[in-house]
């Protein structure tokens, strides 16, 4: 493969272009649920208030739907940077590892929910706990390959 000056790139770290990846279709997924509408909101998990303002022509979900796309399409641009497909942007080592604990913390605390789910705080998420695990696991794969990856290549992602 070949970068903008017509050198050879070589991949330096497979987690990262494997998280890179992820992020990228899990944005893409985001764009698509968008253009799919109120259906694809429901499959998606998004809830039923997401999918009733879409139906509704209320912007907020696509908005919303398009700031996630939006951030997950800057965190692919990391990982494939981390993995050195492109050039190194800010904040590397700060950035990764920031990504990194939010995509695990976030399926802690989806794992939580589901221990959960029967504690009347979370009763809303009652009926959602297969989407809760499935995310959260999901989620928690991201997490793990940044985090991995990031390990590998710290000593390499220095501030310039």
């Amino acid at each position: 493969m070949k970068n903008a000056h017509g050198n050879e790139t070589q991949i330096q770290n497979v987690p990262l272009l494997v998280a890179g990846v992820l992020s990228s279709l899990a944005s893409l997924t985001h764009i698509a649920i968008i253009i799919g509408g109120p259906a694809w909101y429901r499959t998606f998990g998004a809830g039923e208030e997401m999918a009733q303002m879409a139906e509704n022509g209320d912007m907020y979900p696509a908005l919303i739907t398009s700031a996630i796309a939006a951030i997950l399409a800057v965190w692919a641009a990391y990982a494939f940077a981390g993995a050195g497909l492109i050039r190194t942007l800010p904040f590397m080592r700060f950035c990764l590892l920031g990504i990194s604990a939010i995509f695990i913390l976030r399926a802690a605390l989806g794992f939580l929910v589901v221990l959960f789910s029967n504690h009347p705080s979370v009763q809303e998420w009652q009926g959602r706990t297969t989407f809760m695990m499935v995310s959260s696991l999901i989620v928690l794969l991201f997490g793990l390959a940044y985090a991995v990856g990031t390990a590998q290549r710290w000593r390499h992602l220095t501030p310039k």
